[in-house]
This record gives C-alpha cells, structure tokens and sequence, in this order.
C-alpha cells in the first residue's frame, strides 16, 4: 500500500510539475481527463532508481467497444487484451544497461456490468398484481402507487441509459520498476502501436531527475530518448 500511495503521489507530482512548466503544458494536462478515441496518454516518472509508467486508454482504442462485453466475441477481446497488457515487456522496450527489473503492474478498466439486472421490473409487476387481486377495495390506491412505482422506473431507466451514454469505456495501466543504474537508460520505444492500431497518438509526460517535458509519440514516432 505504501509503495502504491508512493507511485500515486509521483503520477500526481508529473502534472503539478508540467503545468507549472509552461502554458501549453498546462493545457495539455488541463485535458488529460477528457476521452478521446485514438488518443493516449502515458505517465513516465523517475525517483532514484525507480520509473512508473502509468497509461490512460479508451476502451475503444484497446478492445474495440466501451462498453460490458456482450458476445463470446467481445468477453474473448477483453481477456485477451488484459493478457497483453499484463505484459510490458511486449509493450515497450527499455535499452541501455540499466537493469531495469519489474515489480508491480496493475491493469484495470471500467468496461463492468455492476447495474446489469439490479432489479426485476417483472417480478415486481407480478407482486403486485397478487397485491391487487386481495385487496380489491384498494384498487384506486394501488392504481395511483403503481402509477408512482412505472414513473419512477421510467426515471430509473432514463437515468440508468443517460449515466450509461455518458460513461466511457476505459483502461488505466501501470508498471513499477527497479533499475540497478538508471543513469544508463537512453531509450524508451513502444509497440504498443501494433497492438492496438486503433490508436493514433500518446501524448506523453515525462519526469525525470533531470527533465520534464511533454511529447507525443505516434506509428511512425514510437520512440524517445531519456
């Protein structure tokens, strides 16, 4: 948990350090919550002898929808694309002779289907049919609650459906890393590219001990120098 916190107060650290850098910076980091389709960002942060690499994708870019996998077709895509994510090393190469070694990683998204049959309209109505059957002489006062009870599932619906439009899809990535000599890290390069060809741009911020920039990779710029 410690280390976890440690990482989050550095990922925080990258945009406070890159806003306060320059105006177009600040700018970018002004928008880094916003979804945009092919666009992705990557969080790069140095603290001694460690490096985090923290992603933000669409789940558009990654599995091809954002929503709850509805077909074997779609389950399969997103086991399949969690697999390879667990897999930085077919994601982004390290050169030099920094003996970076892995620690942790985390991959997570909100393509869940937590409010999928959180209630059952028709058993409800069955309930209260056997309700309106006994009690006949309350036959006006159940029209009038049933009435209240169809309003407000409609409300629940519309806005069960308006929280579904507005939620996009998304995965948050991130790896750890222990370098034995750090100094001796020259290069990062990417494939993530060819993985996921739906994407057209990562937008990256980079802290180090001795820069913060930011810069944008795309297919035929997959790479940077530290």
């Amino acid at each position: 948990m410690q280390q976890q916190t440690k990482w989050t107060t550095l990922a925080g650290l990258i945009a406070l350090s890159l806003q306060v850098s320059s105006a177009h910076a600040e700018d970018d980091f002004r928008d880094h919550e916003a979804h945009v389709h092919g666009h992705v960002e990557l969080n790069i942060a140095q603290d001694g002898q460690e490096l985090l690499f923290e992603i933000s994708a669409p789940g558009a870019d990654v599995v091809g929808f954002e929503h709850p996998p509805e077909t074997d077709a779609e389950k399969q895509a997103l086991a399949k694309a969690v697999a390879l994510l667990e897999q930085p090393q077919q994601l982004i190469s390290l050169s030099g002779n920094a003996s970076c070694e892995l620690e942790f990683k985390s991959v997570k998204h909100t393509l869940s289907d937590s409010h999928h049959d959180e209630h059952d309209d028709a058993e409800h109505h069955d309930e209260h049919e056997h309700h309106q059957d006994k009690h006949d002489d309350a036959e006006h006062h159940d029209e009038h609650d049933d009435h209240h009870d169809k309003h407000d599932d409609a409300e629940h619906h519309d806005e069960h459906d308006s929280e579904a439009h507005a939620k996009h899809g998304s995965f948050t990535v991130e790896y750890h890393y222990q370098c034995g000599d750090i100094t001796k890290l020259t290069e990062f390069q990417t494939s993530w590219f060819n993985a996921f060809p739906s994407t057209e741009s990562i937008e990256v911020n980079l802290l180090t001990d001795t820069k913060q920039t930011a810069l944008e990779l795309s297919p035929k710029n997959t790479k940077f120098n530290f």
